[in-house]
């Protein structure tokens, strides 16, 4: 693979020592496979850095750690890649640590090993547990910023948050489901990746306390720990619909929509109404075909952007604070998508 990369920049965006990305350019043996995807991986993230950046100016190496599904990051890469552009001659250059389930402690030990190997700043999407609260004090007390994204982790001192407001989207959501019954009596399946997430807490606290209040006929069940992967999200909501006869509606917190859709079919039942989260290429599809009805969206790029002057705020290279401003959920049908998505 031809480049002009820095032996020591390609092993700092793979997160690798030199001599292992010594061994993989110049294909000597004693390097696993996946070690050499990373590195590989990581010169061409380094190469669409670079292409078209013809201004110099102040650089910054981010790290940008989640757990989530592949089809939210990939989502949530390409923000940062494009947003990056927006704030030249600053070079925003980002380096992705993404897996789609992982252990509170295996995540501890990541964001120890980048605070000992250093970075300008952290983005963290984790479960909101102790023992990250504490690697992310670890973190601002070295003087490196932390920025949550989509979901916070408010007992922690992190820098900033970046997102939307969890609650008030759950409130929307049994809105929409509240009002599609008109006050007829309805069972909705509540389906979260995890609930070790503070926001998708937040917007089933939202969604519950406001179907209690305004539309009490309505009854929910709740299933949660597929972690938004399809298999496991479809085999909890299959047991669901068996064991409770009248779900005829779904709030759809965390991911495996696909699934989920397809339980129902599988199990022979109308969903009325089906409210997602997240306006990505997946749930694009199943809204443009009819089996999601409605998309509560937020721009991640609007949040990608609070991440840069967070960071850029610490670093004293932007003189205006960060307000603490949630980004607006938006309700998108088939005749709202808006333009360039898709």
């Amino acid at each position: 693979m031809a480049h002009d990369f820095l032996v020591k920049d390609i092993a700092f965006q793979a997160g690798v020592s030199t001599a292992t990305v010594d061994r993989v350019l110049n294909g000597r043996d004693g390097v696993r496979r996946q070690t050499q995807q990373r590195v590989h991986a990581a010169i061409g993230e380094l190469e669409k850095q670079q292409a078209g950046l013809e201004v110099h100016g102040r650089k910054f190496a981010i790290d940008i750690v989640m757990e989530a599904p592949e089809r939210f990051t990939e989502t949530v890469r390409h923000a940062f890649e494009s947003e990056a552009a927006t704030f030249m001659p600053t070079v925003f250059r980002s380096r992705f640590h993404f897996t789609e389930t992982i252990r509170p402690q295996d995540i501890v030990q990541s964001l120890d090993r980048i605070r000992l190997r250093g970075t300008d700043g952290i983005v963290l999407k984790a479960p909101d547990v102790p023992e990250i609260s504490l690697a992310v004090t670890r973190l601002e007390q070295a003087g490196i910023p932390v920025v949550t994204l989509v979901t916070d982790l408010p007992n922690a001192p992190r820098t900033a948050y970046a997102g939307a407001d969890n609650r008030a989207a759950g409130e929307t959501a049994a809105y929409l489901i509240g009002e599609r019954f008109a006050g007829s009596p309805a069972t909705a399946l509540v389906t979260l990746s995890s609930n070790r997430f503070r926001g998708e807490e937040e917007r089933e606290i939202g969604f519950r306390r406001t179907l209690r209040d305004r539309y009490p006929l309505i009854d929910l069940v709740e299933i949660s720990e597929g972690y938004g992967r399809d298999e496991a999200t479809g085999q909890l909501a299959s047991a669901a619909l068996a064991k409770h006869p009248g779900i005829n509606a779904a709030y759809s917190i965390g991911g495996g929509n696909r699934a989920v859709i397809a339980a129902f079919k599988g199990a022979g039942r109308a969903c009325s109404i089906f409210v997602a989260h997240d306006l990505d290429a997946g749930n694009l599809a199943l809204l443009r075909q009819g089996d999601i009805h409605f998309v509560l969206h937020h721009d991640l790029k609007t949040d990608v952007r609070t991440v840069f002057r967070a960071i850029l705020h610490r670093h004293r290279a932007l003189s205006t604070p960060v307000r603490h401003q949630l980004s607006a959920v938006e309700v998108i049908t088939p005749f709202n998508i808006p333009a360039g998505t898709g």
